[in-house]
């Protein structure tokens, strides 16, 4: 699977609170949360990101609270996926459950700079900078979190394994 879209970026330890603000988590539509998705960081973010934009960052992006708000504010406001230097280990695993692809590379995160146009190939971890003509390397999506990511999250992936009769075994 290929993702490209214009760069967002952020600094090191954007946290929870900063991707969704707290005053925001009675609410439940991704919609309605990609309405504010990175409102106290960058006010305009919501108004002008498009599909398939991306978010790049430095380290420990997703820092803070387990919610799992911030990935669906971010995927529900149309970003394709986030490069980050590193990621909170809990938004890591957030991201992959609400089918949010994420990559980790610092070298990425370094280099892209706002308004550049990246292309990210999921299968080989290749990032390309379109805009400076550079690539780099990082780990590919593993193959099962591509299926979570494809389907749409652990949750819509568990329904499409259910109603086609290939449920996960119990103890595997």
């Amino acid at each position: 699977m290929k993702i490209r879209g214009r760069a967002w970026t952020f600094g090191d330890d954007v946290n929870t609170d900063d991707i969704i603000p707290a005053r925001y988590l009675s609410m439940t539509d991704p919609a309605a949360l990609a309405a504010h998705c990175m409102e106290d960081a960058d006010p305009a973010f919501a108004s002008k990101v498009r599909p398939g934009d991306l978010i790049v960052a430095g380290s420990n992006f997703g820092c803070g609270s387990s919610r799992e708000h911030a990935p669906i504010a971010i995927r529900g406001a149309g970003v394709g996926a986030v490069i980050a230097a590193s990621f909170a280990r809990i938004f890591y695993r957030n991201a992959f459950n609400t089918g949010l692809p994420i990559f980790e590379c610092a070298e990425a995160a370094g280099r892209i700079g706002a308004g550049d146009e990246v292309e990210i190939d999921t299968r080989t971890g290749g990032i390309r900078n379109v805009t400076r003509d550079e690539t780099y390397a990082t780990s590919p999506i593993p193959p099962f979190m591509e299926d979570l990511v494809r389907a749409g999250g652990l949750m819509a992936y568990l329904r499409e394994r259910i109603a086609s009769g290939r449920a996960p075994r119990e103890g595997r």
